[in-house]
């Protein structure tokens, strides 16, 4: 395995690509992101939906300029789902013509080698025909375990295994020897090794616990809404051609809300959507400020549950607005 290419990466340069993508980290995310990165392991980063933890994968990805790899977990994601398949169609088209066999000599060829190597013809079998396994190289199918393992490159990928918490717990268990070692066994091929392991962030709304042995693999990181100082830095980065105050107001509301027992409180993506509706729909009067109507009106970038919309009556709008109000004069 190769040395650890992020094992000399500093708190500047980090905090610096942070700024680069606009993304707001406080002191504690940037430190852990720098030890996750310098010690090689993977980062757990758990919190409520909208936090922002989705998008710091993406952060690093861009601000490193690698590649993201992204599994999206769900319930019954398997292994075979997320780290491989076999080219089916392929393999009994290679049986039919006799070009492959089901027990062929390579049947446990490294996984490592060379996919040429693998791929040239043995002397049994001139042209390649009639005796190579069509359990090999050319009739794999990478998913994206396996992918991230593989990939070549100056700077390894970064590999977001996104809301763990959704996938049950045997394919929790699977992924302990991957987070562990940075392998994976594939039965018809034998293990393959990350050459140089891959950056790994797992994410968690929190929907039910997590393993005490997958948490002891990785680093952890617990986000939390924003504070409305955070927050406004947020939404002038990312809706620039909002108006200061407004986004000020905006930043206000949203804070306002997550104090009511919603069954869904907004989350950081939620303002940023709300922030670049209110932005859409102002043309000439983009600096006035927010009404009761308009809160009212594009309430659902905000509150996606009918009875948390049903709540939002005259006199939650009216506190709302002048929540609103008070925030855009300390901007002013």
């Amino acid at each position: 395995m190769d040395a650890n290419p992020f094992a000399s990466v500093t708190e500047a340069a980090l905090r610096e690509r942070f700024e680069r993508t606009d993304y707001v980290a406080d002191d504690r995310t940037v430190t852990t992101v720098e030890l996750a990165l310098r010690l090689g392991r993977p980062l757990l980063v758990e919190g409520p939906p909208g936090s922002g933890k989705t998008e710091l994968g993406k952060t690093l990805a861009e601000g490193f300029d690698t590649e993201l790899i992204r599994l999206q977990c769900y319930e019954g994601l398997t292994a075979e789902n997320a780290l491989y398949e076999w080219n089916y169609t392929k393999q009994l088209l290679a049986v039919q013509a006799d070009e492959g066999t089901v027990a062929g000599d390579g049947a446990a060829v490294s996984a490592n080698d060379d996919a040429a190597a693998q791929s040239e013809p043995s002397e049994a079998s001139p042209g390649g025909t009639g005796s190579g396994s069509v359990f090999d190289e050319e009739y794999l199918l990478e998913r994206p375990l396996l992918r991230a393992l593989r990939t070549d490159g100056e700077t390894p990928p970064v590999l977001l295994i996104d809301e763990i918490d959704r996938a049950d717990e045997e394919f929790e268990a699977f992924l302990l020897e991957l987070l562990s070692d940075f392998q994976v066994s594939i039965p018809e091929l034998g293990t393959v090794n990350a050459s140089t392991p891959p950056v790994v962030i797992l994410t968690s709304n929190r929907t039910r616990g997590l393993s005490d042995a997958l948490k002891r693999r990785c680093l952890y990181l617990h986000v939390e809404p924003p504070s409305f100082e955070t927050e406004y830095e947020i939404v002038r980065r990312k809706v620039p051609e909002l108006d200061a105050a407004v986004a000020a107001e905006v930043c206000s509301v949203v804070a306002n809300l997550r104090e009511e027992s919603f069954l869904k409180r907004p989350g950081v993506a939620e303002t940023l959507d709300w922030a670049r509706a209110v932005a859409a729909l102002r043309h000439e009067d983009g600096d006035e400020p927010l009404s009761p109507e308009e809160i009212e009106r594009t309430i659902g970038c905000l509150l996606k549950e009918a009875e948390d919309v049903a709540r939002v009556d005259g006199e939650l709008l009216e506190r709302l607005h002048e929540a609103a109000r008070e925030a855009a004069e300390r901007v002013e």
